[in-house]
C-alpha cells in the first residue's frame, strides 16, 4: 500500500486539530469577566448587597458575586485580601447572609490536559514549518532538475522491434545493418580503421517509418535505446535546453553502447540566423551544443546518435557536414513490392477472406506510405467489425482505401434528380477524356456518391509505379482535369461550382510547367523564381521573383495557353464521343459506382484524341552551323585510344558516345 496517499490527508488533518484548539481557547479565554478590586468587593458584601456567591479555582481564581438587583460581578482573589473575602463570604452563608447561596468550585486539573494544551499547538505548528520547508526543498529540486533529459529509456521486457517488422524501405535497412552490426562488434570494424558515422540522418514523408527504422536498430543491436523528441529540448530559459542535451549525452556514454533516437531534430535544429527578427537564443544554444557533443564522440565512445526529421531543407548545414551526421538516409514511399510486403506485415493477425488479394491492394495505392497502409487495413478492421462480419472481404477493403483517399461517404447527403445528372455528367467527363488520352492511367473507379467533400469521383490509378512525367503527360493530365467543365458546357451550357478543386489543380501544374519544367517553346528551359526561401518566412514572403514584369506577362500568357488547350481537347473528345458520354451517365444514374471493368465494357469504342505534333523545344542550330566538328578519340575496352572509323558529313549527326569513365550518362527525370 502506498503510504503517500495518506501523506496530505493527515497533515489537512492536524491543521484542523490546530484551528480548533486556537478557536476554543479564544472562545473560553475571550469572555473576560467585569473585573473589581477587592475593595469594591468588600463594600458589596458590607452593605448586604451580595445575594449569592461563587468561588471557582484552577487557573482562574476568581468571586463571582450576585447581587440584589441581579447584576453579576466578578472580583479576582489571590493571596491576602482575597482569602479574607472568601473567608468572610464563607461565614456570611453560615449566618444566612447569603439567600441566594454560596458555592465553591475547586476542580482537579489532570496534569496531561495541561500538558497537551500547551505542547500540541507547539507540535502541530513545528509540524507545519516542516512541511512547508519541504514544499520548498522539493520545489527547489524540480528546478534543479529542470536541465536534466526527458529521454525515455526503452525496457527491457517490452516487445522489440527488429529488422522483420519493417518491409519496403530494403536500402535504408542495408544501410542500418552496419550500425546494428558496429554496436554489436565494433573490433570487427576497428580492426580495419573503419570508423562507423556518429550519426545517421533519417529524412522523407510523413508516415514512412523513421522511428520504426530507428526502433529496430535497438531492438536488433540490444543496446540501451533513448528516445526523445526535439521539442523536449527547448524551454522558455535560455539555456535549459543545452543543459538536457549534455546531460543526455552524458547518460548515454555511461551505459554505452548505446543509441540515441532524437525524432522531429527540425524543432531545434534549425538553420541559425535565419528568419525576421534575429535568432531564437534557447534554440540556437542548444543546437551549438549538441554540435559540440557531436564533436566529442571518439572511436571508442560506442554512441551513435540517430534523427528523424521530414524537413531537411531547413536544418542547419553544421549539422549535416561529415563528422556530425555522416550518413543521411532517404526513407520515401514504398513502391509496388514494398507496399505489398507492408501489407502483408500489417495483416498479421488479421483474418483476411479468400477473395483478399494484398497485391490487388498494393496496385490500388500507388504514393501511399507505411502509415497509410496500415491504416487501410484499420479501417477494412473496422468496418468489418461494424457489419458484424468474421473475416476482412475485399469489399471492405475497397471502401477503406476510398475512406483514406476521399474521406467517410456521406450517405445521409440527399441530392436532387438535377444535381445527381449534373454530378453524373461533370465525372463522366472526367472518366471519359481519360479513356481517350494517349497519357493516361488507366480508370479504376467512377462514382456520383459524396464522399468527404466532394459529390463524386473519378480515380485513374497507374498500372505501375512511376519516377518521371513526360511532357505529353501532363498535358494530357490538364485535359483530363478540364473534362468536367467541358461536359457541363457541352451538355447543360451552364458550368457550375464544382470544377473548383479541377480548375485550381490544373492551374497550377501548368505554372509549374511553364516556370519549373521548362516545357513552353517561348519561354524555353528557364526556370523563373528562386524558391531558396528562409526557413521562417511564409511561402509567399519566401517567393522570389527573379523576372520582369515582361517575363511575367508570358509566363500568365503561357499557362493561359495551356489550360485553354488542355480544355479545347477535352471539349472535343466529349463532343466526338457524346453517345458513349450519355451511355457512362445512364450507368452512373442507375448504379451509382462503376469499377474498372464496367468502365472498360462501356470505353471499348471510344474514339482516341489524335496525336499531338512532336515537341520540337527551343529552336537550336544545326550541327553545321558551328563549322568542321573535331571528331573525338573513342577510348577502346582495354584502354588504348583508337580513332573513329566514321569520318566526313556523318561525324555531326553520331551518336552520344558514353563517358570515358565507361558508365551510362544518368537518366533525366523531372519531378511530377
Amino acid at each position: 500500500m502506498n503510504a503517500k496517499r495518506f501523506v496530505r490527508p493527515a497533515i489537512w488533518l492536524l491543521m484542523f486539530v490546530l484551528v480548533a484548539i486556537m478557536v476554543n481557547n479564544f472562545l473560553t479565554g475571550g469572555d473576560d469577566p467585569q473585573e473589581i478590586d477587592t475593595v469594591q468587593a468588600r463594600g458589596e458584601i458590607e452593605a448586604g448587597n451580595v445575594e449569592s456567591a461563587l468561588v471557582t479555582g484552577g487557573e482562574v481564581q476568581r468571586i463571582e458575586l450576585t447581587l440584589q438587583d441581579g447584576e453579576e460581578v466578578w472580583a479576582y482573589y489571590v493571596d491576602g485580601q482575597g482569602i479574607e473575602l472568601v473567608d468572610q463570604l464563607h461565614e456570611m452563608h453560615e449566618s444566612g447572609d447569603l439567600p441566594g447561596g454560596y458555592n465553591v468550585d475547586i476542580p482537579q486539573s489532570n496534569p496531561w490536559v495541561a500538558v497537551l494544551g500547551t505542547v500540541l499547538p507547539l507540535l502541530l505548528l513545528v509540524a507545519l514549518i516542516i512541511f512547508f520547508i519541504s514544499r520548498m526543498q522539493g520545489a527547489g529540486g524540480r528546478m534543479m532538475q529542470f536541465g536534466k533529459n526527458k529521454a525515455k529509456l526503452a525496457s527491457k521486457d517490452a516487445p522489440k522491434t527488429t529488422f522483420a517488422d519493417v518491409a519496403g524501405a530494403d536500402e535504408a535497412v542495408q544501410d542500418l545493418h552496419e550500425i546494428k552490426d558496429f554496436l554489436q562488434d565494433p573490433a570487427k570494424f576497428q580492426a580495419v580503421g573503419a570508423k562507423i558515422p556518429k550519426g545517421v540522418l533519417l529524412f522523407g514523408p510523413p508516415g514512412t517509418g523513421k522511428t520504426l527504422l530507428a526502433r529496430a536498430v535497438a531492438g536488433e543491436a540490444g543496446v540501451p535505446f533513448y528516445s526523445i523528441s526535439g521539442s523536449d529540448f527547448v524551454e522558455m530559459f535560455v539555456g535549459v535546453g543545452a543543459s538536457r542535451v549534455r546531460d543526455l549525452f552524458k547518460e548515454a556514454k555511461e551505459n554505452s553502447p548505446a543509441i540515441v533516437f532524437v525524432d522531429e531534430i527540425d524543432a531545434v535544429g534549425r538553420h541559425r540566423g535565419a528568419g525576421m527578427g534575429g535568432g531564437h537564443d534557447e534554440r540556437e544554444q542548444t543546437l551549438n551544443q549538441l554540435l559540440v557533443e557531436m564533436d566529442g564522440f571518439d572511436v571508442k565512445t560506442n554512441v551513435i546518435l540517430i534523427a528523424a526529421t521530414n524537413r531537411p531543407d531547413i536544418l542547419d548545414p553544421a549539422l549535416l557536414r561529415p563528422g556530425r551526421f555522416d550518413r543521411q538516409i532517404t526513407v520515401s514511399a514504398p513502391d509496388l513490392e514494398g507496399r505489398h510486403r507492408i501489407l502483408e506485415v500489417h495483416a498479421r493477425g488479421k483474418p483476411l477472406a479468400p477473395d483478399v488479394d494484398l497485391r490487388t491492394v498494393a496496385r490500388r495505392t500507388p504514393g501511399f506510405s507505411g502509415a497509410d497502409l496500415s491504416n487501410v487495413l484499420n479501417e477494412a478492421a473496422l468496418l468489418s467489425a461494424r457489419n458484424d462480419s468474421k473475416v476482412i472481404t475485399a469489399k471492405f477493403l475497397d471502401e477503406a482505401i476510398d475512406r483514406v483517399v476521399a474521406g467517410p461517404q456521406k450517405s445521409s447527403r440527399l441530392m436532387k434528380d438535377e444535381e445527381k445528372r449534373i454530378t453524373a455528367y461533370h465525372e463522366g467527363g472526367h472518366a471519359l477524356v481519360a479513356a481517350a488520352l494517349h497519357h493516361t492511367d488507366p480508370v479504376h473507379k467512377v462514382t456520383i456518391l459524396p464522399r468527404g467533400g466532394a459529390l463524386g469521383y473519378t480515380m485513374v490509378l497507374p498500372d505501375e509505379d512511376k519516377y518521371s512525367t513526360t511532357r505529353n503527360e501532363m498535358l494530357d493530365q490538364l485535359a483530363y482535369m478540364m473534362g468536367g467543365r467541358a461536359a457541363e458546357e457541352l451538355v447543360f451550357h451552364d458550368p457550375t461550382t464544382g470544377a473548383a478543386n479541377d480548375i485550381d489543380k490544373a492551374t497550377t501544374l501548368a505554372r509549374r510547367m511553364v516556370t519549373q519544367y521548362g516545357m513552353t517553346e517561348r519561354l524555353g528551359a528557364i526556370k523563373f523564381g528562386s524558391d531558396s526561401s528562409e526557413p521562417f518566412l511564409g511561402k509567399e514572403m519566401g517567393h522570389q521573383r527573379d523576372y520582369s514584369e515582361e517575363v511575367a506577362g508570358q509566363v500568365d500568357e503561357e499557362v493561359r495557353n495551356l489550360i485553354e488547350n488542355a480544355h479545347q481537347e477535352a471539349y472535343d473528345i466529349l463532343v466526338r464521343n457524346r453517345d458513349i458520354l450519355d451511355t457512362l451517365v445512364l450507368g452512373l444514374l442507375e448504379h451509382e459506382t462503376l469499377n474498372k471493368e464496367e468502365v472498360a465494357e462501356i470505353f471499348a469504342g471510344v474514339r482516341m484524341l489524335d496525336d499531338r505534333p512532336p515537341w520540337t523545344g527551343s529552336p537550336r542550330r544545326k550541327p553545321s552551323d558551328f563549322g568542321p566538328v573535331e571528331i573525338p578519340m573513342k577510348i577502346s575496352p582495354n584502354g588504348s585510344e583508337a580513332s573513329d572509323e566514321h569520318e566526313g558529313d556523318d561525324a555531326g549527326t553520331s551518336e552520344e558516345q558514353p563517358p570515358v569513365d565507361g558508365s551510362t550518362p544518368a537518366d533525366e527525370t523531372t519531378g511530377s
